[in-house]
């Protein structure tokens, strides 16, 4: 089984009407206001699920600050894993930043049968991740009903992109310090967090936090794989793409010419996904 555990998926009228949502929302307008930044329906997923080989897709908000674009947002993957036959796994996007309404926004999309919460994205959110009273509220909910956290990271080093942010491996550690039985998922390789796994105490920390390998050909070589698997071990590992950023197509090719054992790479294209997930 092939599992893409990072994909964002939008509802139609996103698409056809971005300027208005450009106005609305910060992260949105960060993200997508370069006419080229590609955007994808839940059509559009499956059918590049189709074509790449992929089982199952974890869809996930883009970390929206602006809380009625949110619940529009979390409605149309509602609605888009009811549809999907079991083949799109949904994650709400909700803002730490919204005190009791995030906690009831959580509440909601765990109800309605989404499996966790992201892609958090505190710069353009305007939260402090490393706050744990600021996350506190959520991340009960997260805790209570089994969901999974998870993160946009960022490299303390390294070219500059829309979106890099300051959500660098010091920042990541003192959110896992503060909530270690959450579960996490740290995406973009937690922007390096797994090389300070050399660290005993880092080690331990990261006993219930997974990396993704999103959008991993614009950030490393290739040799990132065998290098984080020799890191914290495969099975903390999830292959993730970013669709519609970059097609599954591209990570599953760089993953297949890998040095990893048979083993590791099962792991990596699903195994410790759907072990997560419950699949």
């Amino acid at each position: 089984m092939i599992i893409d555990f990072h994909t964002h998926i939008f509802p139609p009228q996103m698409r056809e009407n971005r300027e208005r949502y450009l106005e609305r929302d910060r992260t949105f307008g960060v993200l997508y206001s370069d006419p080229r930044a590609r955007m994808a329906t839940a059509e559009n997923l499956i059918v590049v699920m189709d074509e790449d080989g992929v089982d199952t897709s974890v869809a996930m908000g883009i970390g929206w600050s602006d809380y009625d674009t949110a619940r529009e947002a979390n409605d149309y993957i509602i609605e888009a894993v009811r549809g999907s036959q079991g083949r799109i796994v949904g994650f709400a996007g909700i803002n730490p930043a919204w005190g009791d309404r995030a906690a009831r926004e959580a509440e909601r999309c765990a109800e309605s049968g989404l499996r966790g919460i992201g892609e958090l994205h505190p710069d353009t959110q305007e939260f402090d991740l490393a706050d744990k009273g600021t996350m506190a509220g959520l991340m009960t909910v997260a805790e209570e009903r089994s969901l999974i956290v998870t993160t946009h990271s960022s490299e303390p080093v390294g070219h500059p992109y829309t979106g890099k942010g300051s959500v660098t491996p010091q920042v990541l550690m003192q959110f896992i310090s503060n909530f270690p039985e959450a579960t996490i998922v740290c995406a973009h390789w937690g922007g390096g967090l797994p090389f300070y796994a050399l660290m005993p105490e880092v080690a331990d920390a990261l006993r219930n936090v997974y990396f993704d390998s999103a959008a991993s050909p614009f950030l490393y070589t290739p040799q990132v794989y065998s290098a984080m698997s020799g890191l914290v071990g495969a099975e903390k590992l999830l292959l993730g793409s970013d669709y519609a950023l970059i097609r599954p197509r591209r990570l599953l090719d760089e993953l297949a010419a890998s040095s990893l054992t048979l083993q590791e790479r099962e792991a990596l294209l699903g195994g410790n996904a759907a072990r997560l997930l419950g699949i």
